[in-house]
């Protein structure tokens, strides 16, 4: 599975640096899709041409003023994102809540950057993340465990476990689920890979597989979804670059 993905980097890596202007198109269309999806999972109801609306500055009438701020915050976290990448900055707790910030930007502000000081419990799933006084040492365990074992993983299994890691902790009142996305796409951006947008009508297999994970400590599902999305994601490039697969 990786030697297939390994090896579609590779033949993109001898493209790069890519045109600015295909950067541009690709970059522009993958804001669109990414913060679509991302807030639908979480049950935004803007369409994906609302969404578009609502990030060239538009109120979509019938919708609400946190959905329109969930799309601009959220667009503003993947720029965000961006300048991580091009920084190479390391994954630390001050980088997450400073993610976490921006998706909560406006919304609640007073929770933001913020770790939970309740229990919570996440609807649906079997999974229990942990009280909320443990928080704050999981969440000191789980970037040790990246600047260390993490390191010596496949950028793709890493970037899924840091996903699969941090939803399991839950470390903040509101927010996960769009922050732990941003930083497996931030993962698989510094390792070159391009970033992937798990879509809506994955909602359950994505659910399903993240409960495996956290419950029975399997996490091939999770695992094969995103790498079948990391293929995918190759796609758009190959058709601006004119190649077929």
């Amino acid at each position: 599975m990786y030697k297939k993905l390994d090896n579609l980097k590779k033949r993109l890596d001898k493209h790069r640096p890519l045109d600015r202007n295909i950067v541009s198109s690709l970059r522009e269309d993958l804001i669109l899709r990414w913060t679509y999806n991302s807030n639908a999972i979480e049950g935004n109801t803007l369409t994906l041409n609302e969404t578009k609306v609502a990030l060239e500055g538009i109120t979509v009438g019938g919708k609400t003023l946190r959905e329109h701020f969930e799309a601009i915050n959220h667009k503003e976290a993947i720029l965000f994102v961006e300048t991580l990448v091009s920084q190479n900055e390391p994954l630390s707790e001050y980088t997450i809540k400073s993610l976490h910030s921006l998706i909560l930007k406006n919304i609640d502000d007073s929770n933001a950057g913020s770790y939970r000081n309740i229990n919570v419990i996440i609807s649906g799933a079997t999974h229990r993340p942990p009280i909320h006084i443990e928080v704050a040492p999981q969440m000191e365990a789980f970037i040790q465990w990246y600047n260390t074992q993490a390191q010596e993983l496949h950028p793709i299994e890493r970037a899924c476990r840091v996903h699969i890691d941090f939803v399991a902790i839950h470390p903040f009142i509101d927010g996960n689920g769009r922050t732990s996305i941003l930083l497996m796409n931030l993962e698989l951006m510094k390792s070159g890979f391009p970033p992937i947008v798990i879509s809506v009508k994955d909602r359950l297999k994505y659910y399903e597989a993240l409960d495996k994970a956290h419950t029975d400590k399997d996490y091939n599902d999770f695992i094969a979804l995103v790498s079948h999305n990391i293929e995918e994601s190759f796609e758009p490039y190959w058709f601006v670059l004119g190649e077929v697969l």
